[in-house]
């Protein structure tokens, strides 16, 4: 379980730091403040999940899928090879593993 929660926890800070060089390679983009808001935000829970707290996970399953959904209501589905469909990849891997091991805590 120690792997899975390193591996979410690495992905969000991969997908906080991909957020950051989009806004720093167009800053005069009208979406990209939002952009880099959520970066700091991943960047941040995937430094939490490094942690034995039971809350980072919680939030490494909400923050990620509120930041999809805002990326697909704006921009819409994205082509198959974007920095957002990277993106999504990353993050909903990550997701996928916060919740494999809220499920595992469950059980046990």
């Amino acid at each position: 379980m120690k792997t899975i929660r390193l591996l979410a926890g690495i992905l969000l800070l991969i997908s906080g730091v991909f957020h950051a060089v989009v806004y720093f390679q167009a800053p005069e983009n009208p979406g990209s403040i939002p952009i880099l808001m959520f970066g700091v935000i991943y960047f941040i829970v995937g430094l939490l999940l490094f942690n034995k707290k039971k809350y980072p996970l919680y939030l490494g399953i909400i923050v990620p899928l509120i930041g999809m959904t805002l990326s697909l209501i704006k921009f819409g589905i994205p082509e198959l090879v974007s920095m957002s469909a990277l993106f999504k990849l990353l993050e909903i891997i990550a997701v996928a593993c916060c919740c494999i091991l809220l499920i595992k805590k469950a059980k046990s």
